[in-house]
């Protein structure tokens, strides 16, 4: 059985002081037997890493540590970018790659996401690949299209074990910070989907790799994602920033 996740992407919020209080009152509302359940992480700002993993650690808290982007070299002149190497010292195992938001402002191709994927699995961690359509892309009818496309070029060549120890979260673009969400029934068949496509490539592999949902999840709509076969669990965007909302997230998906 796949154990769910979920992840809180807090983007470019937070300095590291307001890091340190939020996982502590995150680690306050969740129970032990919730971590047995559900792995939860949490993906702060560079700058606040450190002290995240500091509070993680010196409590002994079930959380996990993620990242939101890294660089796939390891080493080098390349001013302003963070290596797999140095957050993998930091104790991260989650390391997001190719959200919609790199991707779209900061020209973030499948070939990139791809190389990226590789240096986090290298380095011993687990990426998270977001793939995900536009709403005029949706609209034409070309969601699976490029979302097919996406997933294929985002894990080539990586191998049939990684495959199935990766995590895969398919966001609508549309859906991303707009308060929208896709129902529970198009979330589920995208998320189908995307185990298709991993299957068509690496068989029996991806009934082991995890498929999240992401896009404006909340206490409201996590009941009927979280009855979707194929969907094992979130990418939560505004609303892991509380941590009472973002507990909530966490306890329905027990």
């Amino acid at each position: 059985m796949r154990k769910n996740l979920i992840a809180g992407n807090w983007k470019m919020n937070t300095n590291h002081l307001e890091a340190i209080q939020m996982v502590q009152k995150l680690s306050y509302r969740l129970d032990p037997a919730d971590y047995e359940r559900v792995d939860v992480v949490v993906c702060p700002p560079f700058t606040a890493l450190r002290s995240a993993q500091t509070v993680i650690e010196t409590d002994h808290l079930g959380i996990k540590l993620g990242a939101q982007n890294v660089d796939w070299h390891d080493n080098g002149a390349f001013t302003g970018e963070i290596s797999p190497l140095m957050l993998h010292k930091l104790s991260v195992s989650h390391v997001i790659v190719g959200h919609s938001e790199r991707r779209q402002l900061f020209g973030e191709t499948d070939e990139v996401v791809n190389t990226k994927a590789n240096a986090v699995i290298a380095a011993g961690m687990t990426p998270i690949v977001c793939v995900g359509e536009t709403e005029d892309e949706r609209d034409a009818g070309e969601a699976e299209a490029r979302v097919g496309t996406q997933i294929r070029a985002s894990i080539e060549g990586i191998d049939s074990e990684s495959v199935a120890s990766i995590v895969v979260a398919y966001e609508p673009i549309w859906a991303i910070g707009t308060g929208r969400t896709a129902s529970a029934d198009d979330a589920g068949a995208m998320c189908s989907f995307v185990r298709e496509q991993i299957r068509d490539s690496f068989g029996d592999a991806a009934e082991s790799t995890r498929v999240l949902y992401g896009g404006s999840v909340n206490p409201g709509n996590v009941a009927g994602l979280m009855a979707k076969q194929d969907i094992d669990g979130g990418l939560v965007g505004g609303a892991s920033l509380d941590p009472d909302t973002f507990a909530s997230v966490v306890r329905y998906w027990v």
